[in-house]
């Protein structure tokens, strides 16, 4: 079905969409109960009707990708030669009741150092519908048998080996949240000066104490870096009130961290409604 291909065309391209539906029709309509088509920012496959109908319904979903809509809104349209029509007229005679469904950009996590808590926040986070990266120079930290425990989520998860694990910036997905959890404060700090260097980088998380933190904090001055710039690392990571340094609390607290984020970040971005928007024919 050319819309289900669609679907995972948009989501492998990490490009935004809707998905416009046939949810209610009445009389004489282009097409039944069910029909689909889905609308991106520059492409639409399938289709609802044709003419006013359809030229509407992508008008208004690509209003929502504007507006980075997270429910679905609704459009009631008449087929009538008395309806108020900008793309010309259908006089079908019938009704029809599209339902628009948001299909955002799922979010994109980077987990650089896949040791305990790394191994354990994967665990977490794979259970939900993200793009989920691991990265570790060590080989054996992403052995297949150690990853089995991630084989039944939810998340599309990524394994990247690399002996430079700065050098996989370039592979991950633009605004791919980074965090930074590594065996080795030497390379923990490189990743720190890398994702600052980088434009694409989401938010930037780094493990660790406060004492850590002003050690790095200098040498990232020293690098060129303003206060500015170092303002974008999140240290540390994680919700407050959780003071065990058990892996699978800490990797707990940050989970909840960065879900808290994604969804502060979406209510700034989104104007979350349900609309109904009914086209009527004039007197």
């Amino acid at each position: 079905m050319e819309w289900l291909d669609a679907l995972m065309h948009l989501r492998a391209a990490r490009e935004g969409g809707v998905i416009v539906t046939v949810a209610a029709a009445r009389g004489h309509v282009p097409r039944p109960s069910g029909a689909k088509m889905v609308v991106g920012a520059a492409e639409t496959w399938g289709t609802v009707g044709g003419g006013n109908l359809e030229v509407t319904a992508v008008e208004h979903s690509r209003s929502m990708l504007v507006r980075r809509a997270v429910e679905p809104e609704m459009l009631t349209l008449q087929l009538s030669d008395k309806a108020p029509a900008l793309h010309g007229v259908q006089c079908c005679g019938g009704e029809v009741t599209l339902l628009l469904e948001p299909l955002p950009v799922v979010p994109s996590v980077a987990i650089f150092g896949v040791g305990h808590v790394g191994l354990e926040l994967a665990r977490i986070l794979v259970g939900h519908d993200v793009e989920l990266h691991l990265i570790d120079s060590r080989a054996h930290m992403l052995a297949p048998e150690r990853l089995n425990v991630l084989r039944d989520g939810a998340a599309a998860w990524h394994i990247h080996h690399s002996a430079a694990p700065e050098s996989i910036f370039r592979e991950l997905p633009p605004g791919t949240h980074i965090l930074i959890m590594t065996h080795d404060h030497a390379e923990d700090m490189v990743l720190c000066d890398t994702a600052l260097r980088h434009p694409n980088a989401g938010s930037i998380g780094l493990i660790g104490s406060s004492a850590k933190w002003s050690r790095f904090r200098s040498r990232l001055l020293g690098e060129g870096h303003t206060a500015q710039d170092l303002a974008r690392i999140h240290t540390p990571i994680g919700i407050d009130g959780i003071s065990s340094k058990h892996p699978a609390a800490i990797a707990v607290s940050v989970a909840a961290g960065l879900l808290q984020f994604f969804e502060s970040e979406q209510a700034t971005t989104s104007k979350p409604q349900v609309a109904l928007a009914t086209v009527l024919p004039s007197d």
